[in-house]
């Protein structure tokens, strides 16, 4: 499933414009405790939290994931996105909860890391 199709299927809002969407993804990593995300992210996945500061893109890019969906509404600051940018990890924002964007995605055939 590319980028492009989870910002609409979670409708989510791209905060850090000008990114490549169409970008494929086949695993997702969701947690708001980034131990847990360098603990057992993968290179190329999509990454859930609702942690919204700049230690989560520092996280992202070190894991290597595709981009960033920050759920329950949460926004980052402008520092944060564009450090975001600086490091090219797309920002997503959606109004839904961790649980529903998982069976979302799972529902349309991504799968979780362990």
């Amino acid at each position: 499933m590319t980028l492009g199709e989870i910002r609409d299927i979670l409708q989510c809002e791209v905060l850090t414009e000008g990114d490549d969407l169409s970008l494929d993804v086949q695993n997702v990593v969701a947690s708001d405790g980034m131990s847990e995300i360098l603990a057992f992210a993968r290179s190329k996945e999509l990454m859930i939290t609702g942690l919204t500061n700049i230690q989560a893109v520092r996280t992202a890019d070190i894991a290597g994931v595709s981009a960033i969906v920050f759920c329950r509404g949460k926004r980052p600051d402008a520092r944060v996105v564009e450090f975001a940018k600086k490091k090219r990890v797309p920002i997503f924002v959606t109004r839904l909860v961790m649980f529903d964007i998982c069976a979302i995605l799972y529902n349309k055939g991504l799968k979780g890391v362990s």
